[in-house]
């Protein structure tokens, strides 16, 4: 994977609250899904960490730019 020439950002299109999981997905060549499931399994068993750590991503990762 070339990672040089890619840049991190919160997708536009493929967004199911902030676009924080279809963006890494995108820069991670990997299914969205499979990064939202992951999340909520990092959220449970954390004691709900990921919430603050997806709004603390909300604003440190740009939006995509059009």
């Amino acid at each position: 994977m070339d990672f040089n020439n890619r840049v991190l950002e919160r997708s536009r299109s493929n967004r199911m609250l902030g676009g924080i999981c279809g963006g890494m997905g995108k820069y991670l060549n990997m299914d969205p899904t499979i990064i939202r499931v992951l999340y909520v399994l990092l959220t449970l068993f954390t004691v709900f960490c990921g919430i603050i750590a997806y709004i603390v991503l909300l604003f440190v990762i740009p939006e995509e730019r059009g």
